[in-house]
């Protein structure tokens, strides 16, 4: 059935990984057009030059180095034969564009780098004459370079400093750090004072060794997280839910105090009412923040203990399935290969095109024009979506994991390579749901990236309704992004449970999450808030061995750029980790939830849940609240399949 379908559907049994077959094919197939255009893009730049200049190197009159080139029209000094000219050489490297991040200096093709300083025009002449290396623009002689008079504007800038040719990209580098310290203001303008630039480069250099270690115990303390999380998740919930009580309490006791404290003062000291008032509306609007707060914990105690239970689970889904930790690193490599791969490309586009003069500099530039420029906008597209489809891909593996492992009612008898498995059925029958999934996605973070664009454009331009409105459009594109994003991986595991299409997926989600609001609620608040505390816990320790590592052989201002690089990678590592813990979470939540839904203990329709989650959901449905004892044997006695049994024994209980 379609997306927009209106025929009544029949309530569907839910069979989980019965009666697979392919969803969404259509967007599967368009998903397949369109990586074959992202690939014709790439097929063309290389077909018309764009790949060979970019790799070769060309000069400011379109001749590639290296080559033998052919006349461009209306070029003068074009098609020359560059065949021994294998190096770009430009005549002032340090000319940067800070705006477009490119040279404006002219290039030349020389047959050698200067691996010397060139201090005058004479030594420019020694130079071609000794090397056959002409440093100066193609129609000057080499051996009139001191007399002619057009050398100020077509030699290179006096003093030439040394450089030698890059590996790959035959480009002639100045040796000397002070010009690389233009290319990074190019790139990031933090830092104006080339002496810190320096320090903060050689303090990187010198601690790479601490640098590595420091980032493979983030790696570490992240893998272990995962696992221990299982075993301290309860204590940590509740200190934290103690925490933000007694904090709120505290606030109480300091507010009113000091609002009867403020009406003495103002009889004294004439103090003005506005103050006074301003100062009580704070104190009860705190009041009933902490009054709320209280009902709701101790009204939702009992959905936040079904989230630690779910966290418990969670831990043995780990140890179960500990190929999981690994999905963090495919996913990054892929995502990692495709950037490389886009970010090679995009260089392409910028050597592909037309050859046109440039009006400021005189220069020739290679651009796209007429329809071709779209090729640029179509390639920026394909970098979010695709990028998409990859993140996907994981929610998908992912869940087909989780959902094999929570529907295996003996866990001995689990699937020898579960995670291998989910893999095989993501590319044999799903890869439509995630390509139409991620391009959902994809729509609407356009628009917002567009938005933050201008955004960024208009900076100091706008008025403050103009501000307002576009700060109000990113957020509600922001928050709209975050929902769907929820709402897709939920819809990935009803995938991955039932073999239905994307819509039909995402409309039994989203009724399963509806009936279960609340539930919801509490393990999206408590469980994002433990899982962020474990990113910081990773953070502070990798920063804490680092600043115990790296000040022994650095000082402050050295080591401070190493430390930063170290604190991001750590949370960078923890944040893939525990998203991977997060959507575990998620996705054993909504198998508990059809779980009790669909089934009711009696024969046929006994229970997949594990103990702690049956615990838990006898605690709260069936007793109200009863002894442990009870719950251990009723327990007991669902592990052996006889559920109805266990129903009756406690509403015998209660009554």
């Amino acid at each position: 059935m379609g997306c927009c379908g209106s025929t009544e559907r029949t309530k569907r049994e839910w069979k989980p990984l019965e009666d697979r077959s392919c969803t969404d094919l259509p967007w599967f197939l368009l998903f397949t057009v369109f990586c074959v255009g992202m690939g014709s893009i790439c097929g063309f730049t290389i077909a018309t030059g764009g790949a060979g200049r970019l790799v070769f190197g060309y000069d400011s009159y379109g001749n590639t180095c290296g080559q033998r080139n052919e006349q461009i029209e209306g070029v003068r000094l074009s098609g020359l034969d560059q065949t021994d000219k294998k190096y770009v050489f430009f005549l002032d490297p340090c000319n940067i564009d800070i705006v477009q991040r490119k040279i404006k200096s002219m290039a030349l093709c020389v047959s050698l780098c200067p691996d010397e300083e060139l201090k005058t025009y004479q030594d420019l002449k020694r130079f071609a004459m000794h090397n056959g290396s002409e440093l100066c623009s193609y129609e000057l002689a080499g051996h009139k370079y001191p007399s002619l008079p057009e050398r100020f504007e077509k030699c290179p800038k006096l003093p030439v400093p040394p450089s030698k040719s890059l590996p790959v990209f035959n480009r002639c580098t100045p040796v000397d750090i002070s010009c690389y310290a233009k290319f990074a203001e190019a790139v990031v303008t933090f830092v104006s004072d080339n002496s810190v630039l320096h320090r903060l480069i050689g303090g990187v250099m010198a601690s790479k060794e601490i640098i590595v270690g420091l980032c493979l115990l983030a790696l570490v303390l992240s893998m272990i997280l995962m696992l221990i999380i299982r075993y301290i998740s309860a204590v940590l919930v509740w200190i934290l839910t103690a925490m933000v009580v007694l904090g709120s309490l505290g606030e109480l006791i300091y507010l009113f105090p000091e609002t009867t404290e403020t009406k003495d003062a103002k009889e004294e000291a004439e103090m003005t009412r506005d103050s006074a008032q301003a100062l009580l509306v704070y104190a009860i609007a705190a009041t009933v923040f902490t009054v709320i707060l209280l009902l709701l914990m101790l009204f939702m105690r009992k959905r936040v203990a079904l989230t630690i239970a779910l966290f418990h689970v969670a831990g043995k889904v780990f140890i179960h399935l500990p190929l999981l930790t690994l999905q963090p690193f495919c996913t990054f490599l892929a995502l990692l290969l495709f950037w490389m791969y886009w970010g090679l490309v995009l260089l392409f586009l910028g050597t592909t095109g037309n050859p046109v003069q440039n009006e400021e500099t005189g220069l020739t530039e290679f651009r796209l024009t007429g329809p071709l420029q779209y090729m640029t906008w179509y390639h920026a597209v394909g970098l979010i979506w695709i990028s998409e489809f990859i993140l996907a891909c994981q929610q998908m593996t992912v869940a087909g994991a989780v959902v094999t492992y929570y529907y295996t009612r003996d866990k001995t008898r689990l699937p020898v390579t579960p995670i291998l498995s989910s893999v095989l059925r993501l590319m044999r029958y799903h890869l439509g749901t995630v390509a139409k999934g991620s391009f959902i996605i994809t729509l609407v973070k356009i628009p917002r990236l567009m938005l933050m664009y201008v955004h960024n454009q208009l900076k100091g331009k706008e008025n403050a309704f103009a501000r307002c409105m576009l700060k109000t459009c990113i957020c509600c594109l922001w928050c709209l992004e975050k929902c769907l994003n929820y709402l897709n991986q939920n819809a990935y595991a009803a995938t991955a449970i039932n073999s239905t299409s994307f819509c039909t997926s995402a409309r039994d989600a989203f009724v399963i999450l509806v009936e279960n609001a609340l539930r919801v609620a509490a393990i999206n608040a408590v469980g994002d808030f433990v899982l962020f505390l474990g990113k910081i816990l990773i953070v502070t320790s990798t920063a804490f061995a680092g600043v115990l590592l790296l000040n022994y052989q650095r000082d402050y201002a050295e080591w401070v750029l190493p430390l930063i690089i170290v604190c991001l990678f750590a949370f960078l590592v923890a944040h893939c980790f525990l998203s991977i813990f997060e959507i575990v979470v998620d996705v054993l939540f909504l198998c508990f939830a059809i779980d009790t839904k669909y089934n009711d203990g009696t024969p046929g329709k006994e229970f997949y849940m594990d103990k702690a989650l049956m615990v838990i959901y006898v605690k709260i449905w069936y007793t109200g609240g009863i002894s442990l004892k009870w719950e251990i044997i009723c327990v007991s006695i669902l592990d052996k399949n006889i559920n109805a049994i266990c129903k009756v024994l406690v509403l015998c209980f209660m009554s």
